[in-house]
């Protein structure tokens, strides 16, 4: 099963994509674990996952988080369209992707 942080300001508008990527992935029969967390809480979960997406709003802490997981996974920021539109299906397939 595949896990993945998003990481935002505040876990408001990221918990509706979190609902919409986990509908894709039941729609495409794939499992995954997915979870909104402030960019204050990220290290706690850095070891637990395979790929970090940043939402747009705090994309200027992508190099503390690269820092943090020092290559073991992929550190991606959310393209600002996709997130805008909340289009899960295509966060969700920039995620597998990169995994």
């Amino acid at each position: 099963m595949k896990q993945i942080l998003l990481v935002c300001a505040a876990g408001m508008s990221t918990s509706l994509l979190v609902t919409k990527m986990k509908a894709h992935a039941e729609a495409i029969g794939e499992e995954v674990e997915i979870e909104a967390l402030p960019a204050s809480e990220a290290s706690s979960k850095v070891d637990q996952v395979d790929i970090i997406m940043l939402g747009p709003q705090v994309r200027y802490q992508q190099g503390q988080i690269e820092q943090m997981v020092a290559g073991r996974i992929p550190v991606t920021v959310i393209d600002m369209k996709d997130y805008g539109t909340m289009n899960g299906k295509a966060v969700l397939e920039k995620a597998f992707s990169l995994i």
